[in-house]
This record gives structure tokens, sequence and C-alpha cells, in this order.
């Protein structure tokens, strides 16, 4: 199991109730999953030879990077070199590289937005002077999950500062600048499955964002289901299962950001090839009763999956709790209204706790699940959540 932190907890718990014996990695001695696995060891995930020689030392039959963009290379790494179930390393490298999948995309004719990486900030800065791009356009650590560093350059002025920024989140040190495509509607967040290559299920939710957040490219929540027709849908599906054939993937899990522009045009803007985060498979479960963390961990192992493609019933959503500036926490306050739609509270900051604004998904104070009672209301609590809840600092 790589990565330890509180949302990855129900991965390692997940696969002990299915009988496994859990190892886990995690750089952080902190970690809440070094509790709940039966072995742990101080190793970064990010170290596909360290990992490696974990998963040599204990004999593992599985490797599982549960909602977790930076480790899911490393996960497809050690599998791969130990024969164990995996998709193509080279396939998921390419899925959480930004750069490189921009490359494959545009190679094998999807809609994406022009697009080219970067290892020199000052070279990426002349670019953007010199009019190589259309402005405005998105600059993004190409390896960051989480929108983190991400930012949006509407001016040549603009870039420096923009690109430096981008790079300080990035692990390689390379970032990815590429054309700001327009939406139609929603952003599309959601998640997958598929089964010896065949997209089986998958369900898109609203994507939503406060525009007075430091980073305003930050999801702060992602409601469900997404408020478009069936055939917007199944021509989603379509677009995904294509890139799926193409990097012939595997099974495994996935985690969506799509756009649609005024023609329908489907833009795979991520493909992560995990669970996403923020609850997002527990939401989905409460939905449609799929258990994608169960299916994540039946994947990893090689277990056969039997899972059909089933509709969400009622409306769910995540709600990052988040600040708008840096200070200490004094309460948090939610309406009577608010209240009633909450079904589970993973708060996890405290009154006297220094937070920070919000900039990533590194940097909630955590996460509430909500249901309710139309889509109309849900669409109304996410997209104006200052008028049921309130982070006051002191």
């Amino acid at each position: 199991m790589l990565g330890g932190s509180a949302q990855q907890v129900v991965a390692i718990e997940t696969a002990k109730r299915l009988g496994y014996y859990t190892v886990l990695c995690d750089f952080l001695t902190d970690n809440p999953g070094q509790y709940a696995a039966d072995k742990f060891y101080l190793v970064s995930t990010t170290d596909k030879d360290a990992v490696l020689e974990v998963a040599k030392k204990e004999n593992v039959d599985g490797v599982l990077a549960y909602a977790s963009d930076p480790a899911a290379p490393s996960a497809a790494y050690v599998a791969e070199k130990l024969g164990l179930p995996t998709n193509p390393y080279k396939s998921v490298d390419i899925l959480c590289n930004k750069s490189k999948f921009r490359e494959f995309l545009s190679e094998n004719g999807f809609c994406t937005p022009k697009a080219k990486g970067y290892t020199d900030a000052k070279k990426a800065v002349e670019d953007i002077a010199g009019g190589v791009f259309k402005l405005p356009v998105i600059v993004k650590p190409v390896d960051s999950s989480g929108s983190k560093g991400v930012g949006k350059i509407n001016l040549a002025d603009e870039a420096e500062d923009k690109i430096e920024y981008a790079f300080s989140y990035s692990r390689g040190k390379e970032i990815v600048v590429e054309e700001f495509v327009e939406k139609f509607g929603y952003q599309i967040a959601g998640d997958g499955l598929s089964v010896d290559g065949e997209l089986v299920f998958r369900c898109f939710a609203n994507d939503h964002f406060n525009p007075k957040c430091v980073n305003p490219f930050v999801p702060i929540a992602a409601s469900f289901p997404y408020n478009m027709p069936k055939e917007v849908h199944d021509k989603i599906h379509s677009e995904i299962q294509r890139l799926l054939t193409a990097l012939d993937m595997k099974t495994t899990t996935y985690n969506f950001d799509l756009r649609i522009d005024k023609d329908c045009n489907v833009y795979l803007m991520e493909v992560a090839p995990r669970d996403g985060g923020n609850y997002i498979p527990q939401i989905i479960e409460y939905a449609t009763g799929v258990n994608l963390v169960e299916y994540s961990v039946r994947a990893a192992m090689g277990e056969k999956i039997d899972c059909k493609m089933t509709e969400p019933n009622g409306f769910y959503a995540y709600y990052a709790v988040h600040s708008l500036r840096d200070g200490i926490l004094k309460e948090i306050k939610i309406t009577d209204e608010g209240r009633s739609h909450i079904i589970e509270n993973h708060i996890l900051n405290k009154p006297g706790d220094e937070i920070k604004a919000f900039t990533g998904a590194n940097t909630t104070l955590g996460v509430l699940i909500m249901k309710f009672d139309s889509m109309e209301q849900m669409l109304d609590m996410t997209d104006n959540s200052e008028k049921w809840i309130e982070v006051v600092l002191e």
C-alpha cells in the first residue's frame, strides 16, 4: 500500500477486511495509515527502487497506490518488475505526467489544448512573451496532484511569477504550459473502473470552484450526478474508452477531470489511474452501491472483478472545508440547514490550529460528505457555500 494519509486509510482497512496482510510505505513519520497496516516502512512512495526493495523483502502479491497520482507510477513499476497484476508502466507514466499526456492526446487525435513541457523557466517565459501560445494559458507542474502549483496567465507580464510558482511544486522540476480551454457548463469530475481494458463503470460529477480562493483552480466540491443528458455522458465514456484502448490499459480504477466545449467536444484534461481523493469513491458507493475501494484492492491482487454500469440514485457531494487566508482557526460555523445535509464529517482541524489559505488539496481543513433532495438544491448549496458554512479565524 503506497500512502497512509487519512483518506488512504480506507484502502488499508478494506484490504484487511478482504483478508490480506498489508505492508505500508509512506515518507511521513506521522501518517495515520501506519496504525492500520500490519507493517510499516518509512519509505517515500515516489522512490520506485526503494519501494521495489520493500516489495521483494516482503514477497508481496500486489501493489496499490490508492488515491495517489505521484505513487501510481511506482506501483506500476514495482508490479511490472515482479510480474504482479498491473497496467503497463509506460502507460501509467504517460497518464501521470501532464506534459507526456498532452503529447499523447495530440498524437492520437484527441481534443486537447496546444501544450508544451518545459524544464527551463526562462524558455517558458520567452515562449509566452513571444506569442507561441494564444493567451490565456494554464501552467502546471507535470507531476503534482490536487491542483497544487496551478496558475492562469492572462497577460505575458504575469508569466515569470506563475511559472516559478508551478516549478516550486514539481518534484522533477518540469512544468507544462497549455492554452486555456473554455468549458461549457461544469467541469467534469468522477471515477471509473476498467476490467481487461473495458470501461465497465463510471460515475461523473460536477466540479465546483471558489473564485475567491488564492488558487481558484482547486475544486472545493464535486456533486453527483453530472447534470448533462445521457448522450453527453455516453460521448465522454466513448472518448475515455478510446484512450484506455490506445494505452493498452488493463484492470484499474480512474479519477477524471474533463471538460466539454459548447459543441460537446470532449477534452480529457486528466485521466489518473487511481481512485479520486476527497472521499469520491465513498460518495459513489452511496449513489450507486459500487465499492470502488474494494475493486482497487481486488484489481491490485489480480482477483476476478464482476462490475456492471450502475446509474446514480440520489444527489450526493463532497465539500472541502477551506479558508481564504492563513491564520489561527477559531471555529467552523455551519447552519442548521447545512448540517441537515451532512452524512459524514471528516473535518481534521480544530480551534487553535494554525491553518493555511486553500491553494491545493493539502490545505483543506477536512471534507464533508453530503446528501441533497434534488439536483437544484445540490447545485445551489455547492455553488453558494457561503450561505451555510463559514471558517472563522482569530
